[in-house]
């Protein structure tokens, strides 16, 4: 039976996810605590992983409940972890100062838009993949782990008991809907992929030819019931699909059952 296997959310943008149980839908459609948060340079420009692999440097935690940020940079003994209050003035100053550090970008300041959040594509939408889109893509290349690709990717949304490349099927012009616990979705846009996926997340090591053999299988892999037009290119994995209005305030949960809608 297809479910909803994992719902994960990145209160900072670029940084480490958090697993939730279960997350309230946004009014524009995106996640509640799903980039909240974003880094920003004195031009205004945001500090992201396609603009940096320094993010990948820091590793963090944090918790919905309170509000706090602990994060530390991967392999270094100094001072250890430190902790922000990311719900107070003073503490997203804390952190941001602690972030222009880390950068290279001169002063940073960490902004918070709880209503939007700063998701790309323009705020709006949630990223659905398949776990055995996550496994199979994880076959391709020697060494990498499931988990691996799950960090790589950064879906909202993971949904089993479904086949490989599942989401594929609700984009083009004729693509079915689906429901989540009730949560009605219907698919946007593929989503195109940037140099993130092709770097360790943990290291920001590239993997070299990442991006060429991914297009190959990709290509290779294609179901046959996915819409060809649809795609731009084939360098392209996970579903960026909208919630209809109606549903959106509503809640999704861990273990919510997963309907395809002809």
């Amino acid at each position: 039976m297809a479910r909803l296997e994992r719902i994960r959310t990145y209160p900072v943008k670029s940084l480490d996810g958090v697993d939730r149980e279960e997350v309230t839908i946004r009014e524009n459609g995106t996640l509640a605590g799903d980039r909240t948060f974003a880094l920003f340079d004195a031009d205004g420009k945001l500090v992201e992983g396609p603009r940096t692999d320094r993010v990948h440097d820091i590793t963090n935690e944090y918790d919905p409940e309170t509000g706090t940020l602990t994060a530390d940079i991967s392999g270094s003994d100094e001072n250890g972890p430190r902790q922000f209050d990311l719900g107070t003035d003073r503490g997203r100053g804390r952190a941001a100062a602690w972030f222009s550090d880390v950068f290279e970008f001169g002063d940073l300041t960490l902004e918070r838009d709880e209503d939007r959040g700063y998701v790309a594509r323009n705020g709006m939408g949630t990223s659905v993949i398949s776990t055995a889109t996550l496994e199979t893509v994880a076959d391709w290349f020697e060494d990498l782990t499931v988990e691996s690709v799950r960090r790589r990717m950064r879906a909202n949304l993971e949904i089993s008991g479904v086949e490989p490349f599942w989401e594929d099927r609700f984009v083009g012009d004729d693509a079915p809907a689906f429901v989540v616990g009730g949560v009605r979705l219907e698919g946007a846009t593929p989503c195109a992929r940037c140099v993130v996926p092709g770097r360790d997340p943990d290291t920001g090591e590239p993997l070299p030819e990442f991006r060429e053999r991914f297009v190959e299988k990709r290509r290779e892999t294609l179901p046959d019931w996915a819409d060809e037009e649809a795609f731009d290119h084939y360098y392209t994995l996970m579903l960026i699909a909208d919630v209809v209005e109606a549903d959106r305030g509503t809640t999704l949960a861990v273990g919510d059952t997963v309907e395809t809608l002809d």
